[in-house]
């Protein structure tokens, strides 16, 4: 990866369209991603989000299925 990558556009989705997303699809049908800090994880998160900070996210991406859409918050 270079750094050329990190400035890629993104889709951005607000807090409404997520919300209706996660609503209309089965949660095997996503990866729902919650990248703060583990202690902010254990205060509060979406059901189903797995923890992965975002420090972590390059060496763990692997743990995401790359044939479903990601959500990260």
């Amino acid at each position: 990866m270079s750094i050329v990558d990190y400035f890629k556009p993104v889709d951005s989705m607000t807090a409404d369209e997520v919300r209706d997303f996660l609503r209309e699809k089965n949660p095997g049908e996503y990866n729902l991603v919650d990248v703060r800090q583990p202690s902010e994880y254990e205060k509060g998160h979406l059901p189903g989000a797995v923890l992965i900070p975002l420090g972590e996210l390059r060496e763990r991406a692997g743990e995401l299925n790359s044939r479903k859409p990601t959500i990260l918050y």
